[in-house]
């Protein structure tokens, strides 16, 4: 017995209706990487799937362990306080640093200057 399958263009329309972010912008990113010469259709949704899925995850991560609970919303402080917390986000306290005011960097600075002087 044989199973009707849906042709392949009916999947990748189904595929296309799964996923939220453009995959021509996934397409540009991975092609700007001077190590991929050619991206299969397959592999590209697959990495646009779990992008989302990472995004989806940092934000719910941020979410429920964020201040933005009473007023159901999420802040950047919030991703920044995940990413520094939460060992799994880690990898992004480069990318999203906390905010600090300018003064107190300053002071910081200063103290770090006296240590190494101190020396």
């Amino acid at each position: 017995m044989s199973q009707n399958n849906p042709d392949k263009d009916d999947q990748t329309s189904a595929n296309k209706k799964t996923i939220s972010l453009p995959i021509s912008r996934v397409r540009l990113i991975m092609k700007s990487s001077p190590d991929v010469s050619s991206i299969n259709q397959d592999a590209l949704f697959l990495t646009t799937k779990a992008t989302e899925l990472f995004v989806q995850h940092l934000a719910v991560s941020s979410f429920n362990s964020g201040s933005g609970k009473e007023s159901n919303s999420l802040s950047y402080s919030d991703l920044a306080h995940t990413a520094e917390e939460i060992e799994t986000f880690h990898f992004l306290t480069d990318i999203l640093p906390k905010k600090i005011l300018a003064q107190d960097y300053l002071k910081s600075l200063e103290q770090m200057q006296e240590e190494d002087t101190d020396f």
